[in-house]
């Protein structure tokens, strides 16, 4: 009897303090919290395109930004859902950055339509695209990395969600630095490598979170 009071007196004393997780959407608001002031330092740095007030006036270039801030939302908001294996019971809210992104590309299309005669071309072609993936690196790299402390069950799906709300961070900054109105070349040179970043997330899922 002596023996077996020892090993549980022992056993407590050794026990590990679990902390418990935190909430997905305490999760996804830290993380959010930590872009929105990368962004806010990036856009100190590089500056706000002296025409951006007069461009809110816009209705399409003021929905284009308001959804891309709509996706960088449920995009980090998913993310975190993701890194649970049950998604925590909220299925629904994990996949609201496809609803999202129906939304955003539906404007994109009223705006390429609403741009008569085309806007010029800007000078320069995939540096955007190169400029946006440099700036998205470092949200991708702090949400993956975070997300490798918990165990998601969906590592694709969560790769993909992940590469999608760094790169809306990297979109974000640019639309607001640049001035550049022609929206055939944000189509070919923001958004469409948007889709691609988050195809390329569904590789980049499997390899950094798969356990």
């Amino acid at each position: 009897m002596k023996n077996i009071e020892r090993l549980v007196e022992k056993l407590a004393a050794d026990a590990v303090v679990v902390r418990p997780a935190p909430h997905p959407f305490a999760l996804g608001l830290k993380w959010m919290g930590a872009a929105a002031a990368y962004l806010a330092v990036l856009l100190a740095l590089t500056g706000l395109r002296p025409d951006l007030m007069e461009k809110f006036g816009e209705p399409w270039f003021a929905a284009e930004i308001a959804l891309l801030l709509g996706i960088f939302v449920a995009a980090t908001l998913s993310a975190a859902l993701l890194a649970f294996p049950d998604l925590h019971q909220k299925r629904g809210a994990a996949w609201k950055p496809a609803a999202m992104m129906a939304l955003f590309i539906a404007v994109i299309f009223f705006a390429w339509n609403a741009d008569d005669p085309p806007s010029p071309l800007p000078s320069h072609t995939f540096e955007c695209t190169l400029s946006i993936v440099l700036v998205a690196l470092l949200p991708a790299i702090w949400t993956l990395h975070a997300m490798r402390g918990y165990a998601s069950t969906h590592y694709r799906t969560a790769g993909s969600i992940v590469l999608l709300a760094a790169f809306s961070v990297g979109a974000l900054w640019l639309r607001l630095h640049e001035v550049n109105n022609s929206v055939f070349h944000m189509i070919q040179w923001h958004y469409l490598p948007m889709l691609a970043a988050g195809l390329i997330g569904l590789w980049v899922g499997r390899l950094v979170l798969k356990w």
